[in-house]
């Protein structure tokens, strides 16, 4: 438990700063990311339970990475991350999981994931902001990707990339789980106002 609310309180310290350097109100975070004001005040006060897809649509609208919300200070040069000591950042019913391994630093931060997608279970996303580009290498089993609404047979040794603006889902087919390493390189500079 006190893992938890340590993690409640960076992601309130790290969306409150972002924010504010993004110059923008509770209100106006809330309209342009679909999140509730109310949902936003308890998130900065550390409290709730914010899902993966609330998460992504803050991190777009701020134009930060995911990770950005969800880390501490970073801690040298050289940064090892072991997946079983990452939390996954969304479940599948049937045992799916995404894991957020890390995010480089820079101007233009990637987001490296790691991915297992259970046969017939599939996560939807909602398009990113533009200049978003997502590329899945698939290491072991086979996925369909589907790309505004045209769907695409990744399998094992194979890497598809598109830009994350529109609509996709991913899901995994065949008998066997599917794993995937998933880079989601992010533009540079904070987003756009919509």
């Amino acid at each position: 438990m006190a893992e938890t609310d340590k993690a409640l309180r960076t992601l309130a310290r790290n969306v409150r700063a972002a924010r504010t350097r993004a110059g923008l109100s509770l209100d106006e975070l809330g309209r342009r990311a679909q999140v509730s004001k109310g949902a936003l005040v308890g998130l900065e006060k550390a409290q709730g339970n914010p899902n993966f897809a609330t998460l992504v649509r803050l991190a777009d609208t701020l134009g930060i990475s995911v990770s950005a919300l969800m880390e501490g200070p970073a801690e040298g040069r050289v940064r090892v991350v072991s997946a079983d000591a990452v939390t996954p950042l969304w479940t599948g019913a049937q045992g799916s999981e995404a894991r957020l391994m890390l995010t480089t630093s820079g101007a233009a931060p990637v987001e490296v994931w790691r991915w297992r997608l259970e046969p017939d279970e599939e996560y939807p996303s909602h398009p990113h902001q533009a200049g978003v580009v997502e590329t899945v290498s698939v290491t072991s089993g086979r996925m369909t990707l589907i790309v505004d609404g045209t769907e695409h047979r990744v399998e094992a040794g194979q890497t598809a990339t598109f830009d994350g603006d529109a609509p996709h889902t991913y899901r995994g087919v065949g008998p066997r789980a599917c794993h995937l390493v998933m880079t989601v390189h992010l533009p540079p500079g904070p987003a756009s106002a919509a």
